[in-house]
């Protein structure tokens, strides 16, 4: 079959492609399509297999050629989506034109892949920030591991509140009159005193109550309060403190480390493989922020539109992943939101812009890999594994059946390649020394 195609650009990343099917298909097409009915129709008054085409042209004509029309034009788009780079987007179906009658042109508009060409890095700057990790940062992480290796005990009854305990309470807001607040009730609230993890903040306040004990407390809460609800405010709160705990924490040593994994055999083993994680971590974080960085630059140096299409499945991703979250089907959740009082649309306008940026990043990505051409082979790959092993401290052969997977697999290669990528572009910008950071703020949005 010869077709002719033509495509036009139009704005958002869409085209409009309009084909021409040669006028001897259109006639073999419909001819075929006559015949094929003839043979098997049945018209009362003849034989089946014997309808005379002139009488199934007057009788069925128009739906015939309809019909012949559109077997043609999916024929047609079929084989030029074959040929041509400018493909639809798989998530947006194209709108096609009403396709008359054995006409010999029809068109179709689509999105397509946005394509943006990177010609220049001139005037990128990135900071890198200055993060050590060193014996506080590992002091830290060796105390949390003795919180979550603690045996957590009932503390005497006489024995009074101390900070770092666990405090079961019940409590409610009081009116001026000392009269429970409705609906302001909660019963066994737990939570570690001194950690500020309750509303009102009243860790200070219980520090030197006991069980069973009953305290009315009152707190005003400055203009800059953390909680715009309270900001301001003066509460009268009533707390109840009904179960005391205290966290028997291990002590450092060999034992410890041993069981918290079999494979170390002493203290030192267990420190030495903390920092060695702790500065892969780290390490992998500030190329993060690197990458988020000139990504962001070349954002702004190279805008350019995104199909609707491509937005609005980014979007309905993301509101899947948060029903997801909340256990519950994304229908579910338009009820849950619009309960609160909150909407839908209004909620995806606030997450438009956020997606945008990362829908142009990947895609800023993806034509940079293309256009320099970024491959890894598979001695690369393998050098890879053999990396990820040696910082975190685990044998190649546990890194290669962790990848066994193809989609794993996968996913280590593309990140190869991106990383290849972004080694490339960090040495054709400029990168300077950023401030000193905290590791514990590497994390902090």
């Amino acid at each position: 079959m010869k077709v002719t195609n033509e495509i036009t650009k139009l704005e958002n990343s869409a085209v409009k492609l309009t084909v021409t099917i040669a006028k001897k298909d259109v006639a073999a097409s419909y001819n075929e399509s006559i015949t094929k009915y003839a043979k098997n129709i049945q018209i009362p008054g003849f034989r089946k297999g014997k309808v005379p085409v002139s009488v199934l042209e007057r009788k069925y004509g128009e739906a015939l050629k309809a019909e012949a029309a559109s077997d043609l034009v999916e024929k047609a788009l079929g084989d030029v989506f074959e040929t041509i780079e400018e493909k639809p987007l798989p998530y947006a179906q194209p709108t096609r034109d009403e396709v008359p009658v054995l006409d010999l042109t029809f068109s179709v508009t689509y999105d397509i892949f946005p394509t943006v060409k990177i010609e220049s890095l001139d005037g990128i700057t990135i900071k890198e920030p200055v993060v050590e990790v060193g014996e506080a940062e590992l002091n830290k992480e060796l105390q949390q591991i003795r919180e979550r290796n603690a045996m957590v005990l009932d503390k005497k009854d006489d024995e009074t509140a101390a900070k770092d305990d666990i405090a079961t309470v019940n409590y409610c807001e009081l009116a001026e009159d000392s009269t429970e607040l409705e609906g302001t009730q909660r019963q066994d609230f737990v939570f570690t005193i001194g950690s500020g993890q309750n509303i009102f903040k009243f860790d200070d306040d219980i520090i030197g109550m006991k069980k069973n004990e009953t305290k009315e407390i009152t707190k005003t809460y400055g203009d800059d309060f953390e909680d715009k609800e309270l900001a301001g405010t003066t509460k009268k709160i009533k707390v109840t403190l009904t179960a005391l705990k205290v966290r028997n924490l291990p002590d450092l040593d060999d034992e410890l480390a041993q069981d918290v994994n079999e494979k170390y055999k002493t203290l030192e083993d267990m420190k030495s493989d903390i920092m060695r994680n702790m500065e892969a971590i780290r390490d992998r974080r500030i190329n993060e922020i690197k990458s988020n960085a000139l990504l962001e630059q070349l954002v702004e140096k190279y805008n350019f539109d995104l199909p609707k299409s491509m937005v609005q499945a980014e979007l309905d991703h993301r509101w899947r992943m948060m029903a997801q979250q909340f256990g519950t089907t994304p229908e579910q959740l338009d009820k849950l939101v619009a309960s609160s009082g909150q909407s839908k649309e209004t909620m995806l306008t606030e997450w438009t812009g956020d997606a945008e940026k990362m829908l142009k990043s990947r895609i800023i990505v993806e034509s940079l890999l293309k256009d320099r051409n970024i491959t890894v082979t598979p001695e690369e790959i393998e050098q890879e594994m053999e990396s990820i092993a040696e910082k975190s401290g685990v044998s190649v052969e546990e890194v290669k059946k962790h990848y066994a997977d193809p989609r794993s697999k996968e996913y280590l290669i593309d990140d190869t390649k991106e990383q290849k990528l972004y080694k490339e572009l960090f040495g054709q910008v400029k990168v300077t020394t950023g401030d000193k950071m905290a590791f514990a703020d590497l994390f902090k949005r």
